[in-house]
């Protein structure tokens, strides 16, 4: 059964968006009210290479926007199912931050949601291109380190005190996460197939798996990613999540958001400067741009940093990654540093 037919039997009556159905999404825009008088759907197309839903841009007779919807799958992994109510979770991010301008000018409006049919409309930014050319040799620069630290700084800051914490308690895209992040890699028999990927790989991957001080700290560290915090993250902050546009580096896809402890956003950035083989010196640099009323836990920030080095090198999200065994062998012994001993 194709997965348009799956989804109309599960879930009758409810939109679902097509690129090849410009009629519907005319009508669906309509009905919504997104549509400005005598304005019409023109084309669709693809908009960008994420993973996790299916999104568009969309030109009218007078703009162009973005339609992006959350199915209950992973867009790009259709046999694993997800968090279908994510795409609301997302449109509550983006109303909450619209009253900080900081935040809010370096992340797309949200200009509509649709809960029934989990549909965002957004801001197109533009033919802009994520930062996932960093792992095929693109440097990032200290400007854009200085720039991605103030969006943390002022997101993990401006919302201690937000009355309505429990719209972002995300706790099944939480769950998902966590399965991801500090289980499935570690699993004994996780039907991983890591020597297709890079040959030597699964012999390292067992040699973590067998190192039990190492499982039992990743294992807790997956306790306190569950705990609720204080901080608003954004949950899922790396390259593919950062945009290059004509009005600078914008952020996207908050969908992963929860308040939890700031450590775990700075542990992904700074995993993701050592996997892309970004310059020495930029882990500090992003530390030291980083400014809240209450200093991070530097040693939490490099065990979560080895983490999501663990995870992206030997799990199922899997990166454009261009180096071989010995290099990733010594991100691996890199990880259990950042880990056990929470230095490099």
């Amino acid at each position: 059964m194709k997965l348009r037919d799956q989804f109309h039997q599960n879930h009758p009556g409810v939109f679902f968006l097509d690129a090849d159905d410009l009629t519907g999404i005319n009508h669906f825009l309509g009905l919504k009210g997104w549509l400005n008088t005598d304005e019409r759907v023109i084309s669709a197309g693809k908009a960008g290479e994420g993973n996790m839903n299916y999104t568009l841009r969309v030109t009218t007779s007078e703009r162009s926007f973005i339609l992006k919807q959350a199915r209950p799958w992973v867009e790009k992994y259709p046999q694993v199912s997800a968090p279908w109510d994510r795409a609301i979770v997302e449109g509550s991010f983006y109303r909450a931050i619209s009253g900080n301008s900081f935040i809010s000018s370096r992340m797309p409006v949200l200009l509509g949601l649709d809960e029934v049919s989990r549909i965002l409309m957004l801001e197109d930014l533009g033919e802009a291109q994520d930062r996932t050319s960093l792992y095929r040799g693109e440097r990032l620069t200290r400007d854009d380190i200085e720039e991605l630290a103030a969006y943390l700084s002022h997101l993990h800051g401006a919302f201690i005190n937000f009355a309505d914490k429990s719209d972002f308690s995300n706790r099944e895209m939480r769950a998902l996460n966590h399965q991801h992040i500090f289980s499935i890699p570690l699993m004994q028999s996780n039907g991983l197939n890591l020597d297709a990927i890079t040959p030597g790989l699964e012999k390292a991957a067992e040699d973590l798996k067998n190192n039990v001080a190492y499982v039992e700290k990743v294992t807790s560290l997956g306790e306190t990613y569950l705990a609720d915090g204080m901080a608003l993250l954004h949950g899922d902050f790396f390259p593919g999540s950062w945009l290059r546009t004509g009005k600078g580096l914008q952020v996207i896809d908050p969908e992963f958001c929860f308040f939890g402890p700031p450590e775990f956003d700075l542990g992904f950035f700074i995993a993701h400067l050592y996997l892309a083989e970004q310059p020495d010196g930029f882990a500090d640099l992003l530390l030291e741009s980083y400014k809240t009323d209450r200093s991070p836990d530097r040693q939490l920030i490099n065990q979560f940093a080895g983490t999501e080095i663990m995870r992206r090198l030997t799990g199922v999200a899997q990166l454009p990654l261009n180096y071989g065994i010995e290099k990733k062998r010594q991100l691996l012994d890199l990880s259990v540093r950042l880990v056990l001993v929470g230095q490099t």
